[in-house]
């Protein structure tokens, strides 16, 4: 991910922080008895964080949120210690997220939109504080760092004075980054293993700011950012006015999911059984076999809110019917429980080019992908 041509040294730096930081609380595929992942399941979520905070949300040691009426959720940075993040309380197995935000000014400071499974598959959204002309995407299997060849980047306007909103469209074959609704990068899953492997395990969603241009990180890391971090200049604030969240629940029709838990130890989607039905009723076990929020303002802050204070008409809860998913020329579609368009697991793909998907895959910026978007020391609090 990063913008320029960098030493191998720099390379090893960033490469020796991704090992470091990179964490798992209890990785199922490495350790017997990890608890059960609690499922968004067949309920949308809709959160307007202008509304205030929502407890699908925890938010990490040391974070303290604002709520702006017009901005929403305010992520501050005051020191290069700071790392605003919130980690929701549930899961998706496959779905889709959209997020409507606004990137953190300030070279060096890093503004990200993960998700991450328990045993590290990892997809992201990142935007650097001094680049205003793009948005940095990449993904990773299994905490994989052997290699750094997976990152791209995508042309946007503005992000860091602009509302944009940025989704992730995951299904057991394919993996959409989109902007504004337009489709900017295409991950097919081809079924490689390895640090080529598709991301396909439950995942936490992540959003927060952070310090890559920090006095005592790697030099690797801090080139990627852009540069030391000027706290002269600080406060340094970052926007996530509301984000959208669907669990596909495997993406094979199932009907309601409580729970996810691991079946054996290959991190296959295959293996992850879901628990269906709700926490309170009879629950049985099956086999995984198989809108955009257009932005009012961009001021700057002018009325918060302390996020100790749950705001409940922030959540929109909407129960949604089972379907299958499938996706036709960039665009979600959903049919019947019973339909025949059942995604697979071994469709051939390569990592798109510029050319096939408006993401400019740069070798360099790949390299050191890892560096930023694995300093998710800072996101899996």
């Amino acid at each position: 991910m990063f913008s320029k041509f960098l030493t191998a040294t720099t390379v090893a730096l960033a490469a020796s922080l991704v090992s470091a930081q990179t964490h798992s609380d209890c990785d199922p595929t490495k350790k017997d008895g990890c608890p059960h992942d609690k499922a968004v399941g067949a309920q949308i979520v809709d959160i307007d964080f202008r509304k205030g905070a929502s407890s699908f949300f925890k938010a990490a040691d040391g974070t303290d949120l604002k709520y702006d009426s017009g901005l929403g959720a305010v992520f501050t940075i005051n020191k290069e210690t700071d790392a605003p993040t919130i980690t929701s309380n549930q899961y998706i197995f496959f779905g889709q997220v959209d997020v409507t935000v606004r990137a953190s000014q300030g070279v060096g400071v890093v503004t990200s939109f993960v998700l991450q499974s328990d045993d590290l598959d990892e997809i992201d959204w990142e935007w650097l504080g001094g680049d205003a002309t793009q948005v940095q995407t990449n993904y990773f299997s299994k905490g994989c760092t052997d290699t750094y060849d997976r990152g791209g980047f995508s042309p946007v306007s503005d992000p860091i004075n602009n509302f944009h909103t940025y989704t992730i469209r995951w299904t057991p074959e394919k993996l959409d980054w989109i902007i504004d609704g337009a489709v900017v990068r295409t991950l097919t899953n081809s079924g490689l293993s390895g640090c080529s492997g598709y991301p396909q395990t439950p995942m936490q969603i992540k959003l927060g700011t952070w310090v890559g241009g920090r006095s005592d990180a790697p030099e690797g890391t801090i080139q990627w950012a852009g540069g030391l971090t000027d706290f002269s200049k600080a406060p340094f604030y970052g926007y996530y006015q509301s984000i959208r969240i669907q669990d596909y629940m495997g993406g094979q029709g199932a009907t309601s999911a409580s729970e996810y838990y691991y079946g054996d130890k290959s991190g296959t989607w295959q293996s992850i059984k879901i628990v269906n039905g709700s926490s309170t009723g009879s629950a049985t076990i099956a086999s995984s076999t198989t809108t955009t929020t257009k932005p009012t303002t961009t001021a700057k802050p002018t009325t918060t809110s302390s996020t100790s204070k749950h705001t409940s008409t922030a959540t929109t809860l909407t129960t949604v019917s089972p379907t299958r998913i499938a996706t036709n020329n960039g665009t979600a579609t959903t049919s019947p429980a019973g339909s025949s368009d059942k995604p697979t697991a071994t469709t051939a793909t390569t990592v798109p080019t510029a050319s096939q998907t408006g993401a400019a895959v740069k070798v360099a910026g790949n390299l050191v992908a890892a560096g930023a978007a694995a300093l998710l020391g800072f996101l899996a609090l």
